[in-house]
């Protein structure tokens, strides 16, 4: 059998401050090839260059990866305020039906911190603007400050529902993970089942109810570290095996 093909959605970002690309990280693209065992090729974030139905013909998963602009709040019934931060209308307009429809048809798809929360609002939840501002909430966003190793570090535990899905795939009802978001879950959608909460109880692990396919998404970054970190390998490996087992289907 031949190795999956993944998506990788990118971000827009201007090359130095003027000339516009879509990129992704190399962790991303790392994490996809060694520990997923697929081929990773990126995505740009436009709707403009094609269907969700093309898209997902060509190719057997997606990883929905993290990105410094942030949901619009008009897709979940908010106003936009100075707190919400930037945006990328762009990437809202692929991702969120690109996301529906994956789930529609069984195309295993994993959300990453941004990935996570359109996973979230895909599925009719809600956001909150500022998870630190919310009363005995902790700071989740990345250290200011520091080497990459530092700002990715491991910060807290999150627990896990006993028997769920993710325990399944970590072994573990506890595990301890890294954190560098601003924005969160504020009312998960009708089918978004949340079964992983950080320490002040912020959402962080979640799945899509009734979805065929690998359907999972994590507040984190477990692209940093994949092939080496106890929690990252197995998530990245639980997908790569969930697109080979959709791929025999159909052979």
């Amino acid at each position: 059998m031949r190795r999956p093909i993944v998506g990788i959605i990118g971000n827009f970002t201007l090359l130095e401050g003027d000339y516009p690309v879509q990129t992704s990280g190399i962790m991303n693209i790392d994490a996809v090839s060694e520990v997923a065992d697929a081929v990773p090729l990126i995505v740009p974030a436009m709707p403009s260059i094609g269907s969700v139905e093309e898209l997902a013909d060509a190719f057997d998963g997606f990883v929905f990866t993290g990105g410094r602009p942030n949901v619009h709040p008009s897709h979940y019934g908010h106003k936009a305020t100075e707190a919400h931060g930037a945006f990328d209308m762009d990437r809202d307009g692929l991702t969120l039906p690109l996301i529906r429809h994956c789930v529609e048809i069984g195309k295993p798809i994993l959300g990453i911190c941004r990935g996570f929360q359109e996973f979230n609002v895909a599925f009719g939840g809600t956001l909150h603007p500022e998870i630190r501002d919310l009363p005995g909430r902790m700071n989740h966003r990345m250290p200011p400050e520091g080497t990459i190793e530092e700002k990715f570090a491991h910060r807290h535990t999150v627990s896990l529902l006993y028997g769920g899905k993710f325990a399944e795939v970590f072994g573990a009802v506890e595990v301890v993970v890294n954190s560098l978001h601003g924005q969160g879950i504020c009312e998960a959608g009708p089918r978004v089942v949340v079964e992983g909460r950080a320490e002040d109880n912020t959402p962080e692990a979640i799945y899509i109810e009734g979805a065929e396919a690998f359907s999972m998404a994590v507040q984190w970054h477990p692209e940093y570290n994949a092939a080496h970190d106890e929690v990252s390998r197995p998530l990245f490996e639980a997908f790569g095996a969930d697109m080979r087992r959709t791929l025999a289907l159909k052979s």
